[in-house]
């Protein structure tokens, strides 16, 4: 009996050695898979997040590169570069750049794409970027139907002549294109004016001004409510009725622009191509956009033509925004540090 009992015991160490022994190659073999799997999700991680850092700064190049409003830049940093040498005109500049840091407190500027759009662009970017909402009239009146009612209801079939900055656009779609703008202009600004986080509507502003098709589309219809506006004062004129403004009659009493015809065809149609918003053209901006518009004239340093408003008379609820230039074509946005 004791010699089957140590069988017994013999027969079943080995079954139990055997099932171990199958047992271990499974574990190990599991145990290499789980290891195989951990390093390949580890190395996929790391591929992934390389992946995704070389695509982050591709797009951020590609805005950079984009953007019509660069980041903001130190003062007297780019006064500097900009200003070499020791001519008259360079230590002038200097000087100016010097006072705007010192007296005024503005120490750092955020450049602006130098095209005939420019002044439109620094105005415009400032606005949207601020929050400001839309000027009082507006919220009274729907943009949208402008271009119909000018067409329609006062019959001016002329418009068809409008030209879109360097697109030189002008035929029978010309009432559509322009409520196209239109249409931009009001989306545009009622999301940014409705965006109270600061951050949030910063990068809203910087993809909506790295996107030229949009942006060109802001411009135009800003220019075609200035055209809007001069031919509603140009019929009280007419009517022997005070304009709503003065500026209105400045405008209108220039050899180039005595009827809304000539001044579209004169002035308006050619901004964005050939030329900038001319002074008088800059009162009437900031006086439609109901915004009080500082400019610093550098090349005007040591002179009472140094800092102007537009306009000049101006509410005083009105927003407030500023510019800087150094020869009343292109222009910059100054940032204020106290």
């Amino acid at each position: 009996g004791r010699h089957e009992v140590q069988s017994w015991i013999t027969a079943t160490k080995q079954s139990l050695c055997l099932m171990w022994q199958r047992v271990k190659v499974q574990l190990m073999l599991s145990m290499s898979f789980l290891v195989a799997v951990f390093w390949y999700c580890k190395r996929l991680y790391s591929f992934l997040a390389q992946l995704m850092k070389r695509w982050s700064n591709y797009l951020q190049r590609k805005l950079i590169r984009n953007l019509s409003v660069l980041t903001e830049a130190e003062l007297l940093g780019y006064s500097t570069r900009e200003w070499k040498g020791e001519t008259k005109q360079a230590k002038h500049m200097r000087e100016a750049y010097e006072e705007l840091f010192w007296s005024c407190h503005i120490k750092y500027l955020r450049q602006v794409r130098r095209d005939n759009y420019c002044v439109l662009r620094a105005v415009l970017f400032q606005i949207l970027s601020q929050g400001i909402p839309f000027p009082s009239w507006m919220k009274e009146r729907d943009i949208l139907k402008l271009p119909e009612k000018l067409l329609y209801s006062q019959g001016c079939n002329w418009i068809q002549q409008y030209s879109f900055g360097p697109e030189r656009y002008t035929g029978p779609n010309a009432f559509g294109k322009l409520r196209k703008c239109m249409e931009t202009l009001k989306t545009n600004w009622a999301e940014l004016s409705a965006t109270k986080d600061h951050e949030e509507r910063g990068i809203l502003c910087n993809t909506l001004f790295s996107d030229e098709d949009k942006e060109h589309k802001l411009y135009e219809a800003i220019k075609f409510i200035m055209l809007y506006e001069v031919v509603e004062a140009y019929e009280q004129i007419k009517n022997r009725e005070e304009p709503p403004n003065n500026l209105f009659s400045l405008l209108l009493a220039r050899d180039s622009s005595p009827d809304p015809l000539s001044f579209m065809m004169n002035h308006l149609n050619s901004i964005g191509d050939s030329l900038c918003l001319d002074q008088v053209e800059l009162f009437l901006l900031g006086y439609l956009l109901e915004v009080k518009i500082k400019v610093y004239r550098l090349h005007r340093f040591n002179t009472e033509e140094f800092q102007v408003n537009y306009p000049d008379e101006y509410q005083r609820e009105w927003h407030e925004i500023s510019l800087l230039t150094e020869d009343d074509h292109y222009y910059h946005i100054p940032l204020y540090r106290t």
